[in-house]
């Protein structure tokens, strides 16, 4: 067997590389194999072993990974003529799912078997749901089972389980950015909130009237995402604002240097950072603000290397971890994600937990 991992295409050597670590952290070895700019590693081990890593592994927790299953089959000789029925062959002993994703990587070579994943979604729905392999029904509590098109004789057969998958097929969610953002960034800020923060806690962490911080925030992108969730913006940059969001009434411009900028009052929610600078700077800088209570929620952008990046991942997680630590401050959680809308960076969360 073998766990098949999404991720953006170029960035196959860093998913390698944590699924290879996290791995073996879980006492699993074996192997990896990726093929550059194919937005897929393939994670080659024991039968049973793959199970463990579909189970024990979750995929919220990795980095540069945007889904994760466990391969049942791979078949590479499809005819034209039937597909349905080979497939439903190969998961004959599969166990009952609930959901089908019929799927491709996220790359032209995979965008252009989009009309082949949609002509075939209702003959292979059909003919595993009378074999007993696909429930009649959708069952969110069931596995998710994965077919996974690489050409259009090639598939690769798999499941995820309902408790650790991405909720998105491909792992890539939709996103609705406010209308009239100024920048593409927004979109960045708006997977995060949708991705990261967790579905229990949503509620309580994003709510209208929350006070928020927003550094280096010219012309606004970000800050066009805390104001339609309602919230009161201080928008730290020397630069100009969208004249648009000043209008709404919610936002405050501060020209400042967001390295030197506090609030007069320790009322901040949310920190929101996107500026272009020095990652292990910025890291510092989000961690001397929850050090010193100055926010509860902080989510902001480290920008990558261009070599070595899962290693410099790490250094920057470890370098707020160790701050954190320095500081004595207990509670809080920390997770990151290599998300759609980020390119040569990662998105970065940092919050209190929640009192139960």
């Amino acid at each position: 067997m073998a766990v098949l991992l999404y991720c953006r295409a170029g960035f196959e050597a860093e998913c390698a590389a944590e699924i290879q670590e996290r791995a073996g952290a879980l006492g699993v070895y074996g192997y990896c194999k990726a093929q550059p700019d194919s937005g897929l590693v393939t994670y080659e081990c024991k039968p049973e072993e793959g199970d463990h890593i579909a189970r024990k592994i979750p995929v919220s927790s990795l980095i540069f990974a945007r889904q994760l299953f466990a391969r049942v089959a791979d078949l590479n000789d499809l005819s034209v003529d039937d597909r349905v029925a080979p497939m439903v062959a190969a998961l004959k002993d599969t166990q009952l799912c609930g959901r089908l994703w019929i799927e491709t990587t996220d790359t032209n070579d995979g965008r252009a078997l989009s009309a082949l994943c949609k002509s075939i979604t209702k003959p292979l729905t059909v003919a595993l749901q009378t074999e007993g392999i696909l429930a009649t029904k959708e069952i969110t509590n069931r596995p998710v089972l994965h077919v996974l098109f690489r050409s259009t004789h090639s598939v690769v057969l798999g499941y995820s389980y309902s408790y650790n998958h991405s909720p998105f097929p491909m792992g890539i969610p939709r996103i609705r950015t406010p209308k009239g953002a100024p920048s593409r960034s927004a979109a960045k800020l708006a997977e995060g909130f949708k991705v990261m923060i967790p579905e229990a806690e949503y509620e309580a962490r994003v709510s209208s009237g929350m006070n928020a911080v927003d550094l280096g925030a010219c012309p606004g992108g970000w800050t066009s995402v805390l104001v339609y969730y309602g919230m009161m913006v201080s928008a730290v940059d020397n630069g100009a604002m969208d004249a648009g969001l000043m209008e709404t009434g919610q936002v405050k411009h501060f020209r400042e240097d967001g390295f030197s900028f506090l609030p007069k009052k320790r009322n901040v929610r949310w920190l929101v950072c996107d500026m272009v600078e020095k990652p292990v700077r910025v890291a510092h800088l989000m961690a001397d603000w929850f050090i010193g209570e100055w926010c509860h929620d902080a989510m902001f952008n480290l920008k990558l290397p261009m070599k070595k990046r899962y290693a410099a991942v790490r250094q920057y997680m470890d370098a707020i971890h160790e701050r954190l630590a320095e500081a004595e401050v207990r509670g809080y959680e920390l997770t990151a994600k290599h998300l759609y809308h980020d390119r040569e960076e990662i998105t970065v969360y940092l919050r209190k937990k929640l009192k139960t």
